[in-house]
């Protein structure tokens, strides 16, 4: 091989490595993670607190462990919507009212239903992404509490 296209393998492999760390593997902040108890099992939750978490959300993970949360975080209680755009695996979408109990459920939501967009039937302060079949397995169901001691409080 010529030192030039070995030269240019490597620049590729390199980009393709910052690429799959930077936007396709799970967050870092997912291994430090608080531990909350949700349907009475343990689950670590990383925040989405600011707008540009709560855009980004779970898009472009490639796996989300079973014990694993994403609870995104609104400053007023409203009727947000949530949808599948970039994201790789299917989910489990729970709404949570300002106390933390499930007011609303979308379960298995498949990577392919985007561009639909999913609302809750009441107002919520939090919404609670986890893998699909979680509500299942672990018989969520509205008014089921997620126990955390202090919820997250943002301004934006």
């Amino acid at each position: 091989m010529s030192r030039n296209f070995r030269t240019g393998l490597l620049v590729i492999a390199i980009v393709g490595l910052i690429y799959v760390v930077a936007y396709r593997a799970p967050s870092p902040l997912m291994w430090s993670a608080q531990t909350v108890e949700f349907g009475g099992v343990s689950l670590r939750i990383e925040y989405a607190t600011t707008t540009a978490e709560r855009e980004l959300g779970l898009s472009g993970r490639i796996n989300v462990p079973d014990d694993y949360g994403m609870l995104f975080v609104f400053p007023v209680d409203d009727y947000y919507g949530f949808w599948m755009k970039d994201t790789l695996v299917p989910l489990d979408m729970f709404w949570l009212d300002a106390q933390g109990q499930v007011v609303y459920i979308a379960k298995d939501v498949a990577t392919s239903s985007y561009p639909n967009v999913f609302y809750p039937t009441e107002p919520a302060r939090y919404v609670l992404e986890t893998t699909a079949g979680f509500a299942r397995a672990h018989d969520i169901t509205v008014g089921t509490p997620l126990l955390l001691k202090n919820f997250p409080i943002v301004t934006e």
